[in-house]
C-alpha cells in the first residue's frame, strides 16, 4: 500500500523529482532545489518513515518506487527526471526500473545499485538509546549522541530529525523532543535498505551517477552492474567531496546536474 508523500514543489518547467537520503528528509536537498528551479519544476519529496510523510511498517524499494509512482499520478506528472542522493538514489533506480517508461532522465548521487554490509549501526544504536525524556534542549541530545556517533557534522545532520513537541501536546513530565523518524521501523527494515534495487530490465534512458572522489560508495568493481542495468549511465567525479558531496559542492553538483538535464533538449 502506497502512503501519500509530503512534499515541497518550487519553480516551473519539466518535472524533476528530488529524494534524499537515509535519516534525510526534503530539506537535505534544498540547496540543489534553489539552483535548479530556475529551469525545472522541482518536486522534492520526504519518503516513508522520513520528515513529515506518513509512517508506515514496511519499508523496501519497491514499496518506496510506489510511493514516487503515486505521488506522479496524484500530481498528473506522466514522465519526469529524477534526482537521488545515497537511499534515494536506489529508489529512484527502482522507479526506472519498474517503471522505465515514466522516467525521462535519471540522476544518482553517490550510490549504486547492489547491496552494501551495514554502516549504520553505530548511528541507529546512539538514536534507538536517545532518552528523549533527558532532552531539554538539542545540545543534551548532542551530547548523549556524541557517545555512539563522533563527527559533529553527522550528529547534526541526524538531530535535524528532532521536532519540538507543540506546547498543547506536552505530558507534565513527558519529553520536549520527539523524533520524526519512525526508528523502530528503520531498523527492523535496514537489511531491505541495504539491499540492491531490483528489475525485470534495464532502463535505457539516460543516466548520470554522480560519484563524491572520497567516497567510497561507488566502486570499478561496481561498473558491469551499473552498465547491465543503466547502459546509458555515465560517471562524473567531484573531487574533494564524500558523501555529502550536494552539500559540500552544491555548485559544481548543480551545474553536472543541469548541463545532464539539458542535454536532452539539445
Amino acid at each position: 500500500m502506497t502512503v501519500e508523500l509530503n512534499h515541497r514543489i518550487s519553480g516551473e518547467g519539466a518535472p524533476l523529482i528530488l529524494l534524499h537520503g537515509l535519516f534525510g528528509s526534503l530539506e537535505n536537498l534544498g540547496g540543489i532545489s534553489r539552483r535548479l528551479q530556475d529551469g525545472w519544476q522541482i518536486h522534492a519529496l520526504d519518503q516513508r518513515n522520513h520528515g513529515n510523510s506518513p509512517h508506515t511498517d514496511t519499508m523496501d524499494y519497491p514499496s518506496m518506487a510506489q510511493d514516487v509512482i503515486a505521488y506522479m499520478d496524484a500530481r498528473g506528472l506522466e514522465k519526469a527526471s529524477l534526482l537521488g542522493h545515497s537511499m534515494g538514489g536506489k529508489v529512484a533506480m527502482q522507479v526506472a526500473l519498474m517503471a522505465p517508461e515514466r522516467v525521462d532522465r535519471l540522476i544518482v548521487a553517490d550510490i549504486a545499485p547492489v547491496s552494501y554490509k551495514p554502516r549504520h549501526d553505530a548511528i541507529l544504536e546512539g538514536l534507538s538509546k536517545l532518552d528523549l525524556s533527558a532532552v531539554k534542549s538539542r545540545q543534551d541530545a548532542d551530547q548523549q549522541l556524541s557517545e555512539f556517533v563522533e563527527m559533529p557534522a553527522t550528529r547534526q545532520f541526524l538531530l535535524k530529525n528532532l521536532e519540538r513537541v507543540p506546547q498543547e501536546e506536552q505530558a507534565p513530565d513527558g519529553p520536549v523532543f520527539r523524533w520524526r523518524l519512525n526508528l523502530p521501523v528503520i531498523d527492523a527494515c535496514y537489511d531491505n535498505l541495504a539491499r540492491a534495487p531490483e528489475g525485470d530490465g534495464p532502463f535505457n534512458g539516460p543516466v548520470l551517477f554522480l560519484k563524491g572522489a572520497e567516497s567510497a560508495y561507488i566502486q570499478e568493481k561496481h561498473r558491469d552492474t551499473i552498465m547491465r542495468l543503466f547502459p546509458a549511465a555515465e560517471l562524473r567525479i567531484i573531487q574533494d567531496t564524500g558523501h555529502w558531496l550536494h552539500a559540500e559542492k552544491a555548485d559544481t553538483f548543480a551545474a553536472l546536474c543541469r548541463r545532464f538535464l539539458e542535454s536532452g533538449n539539445a
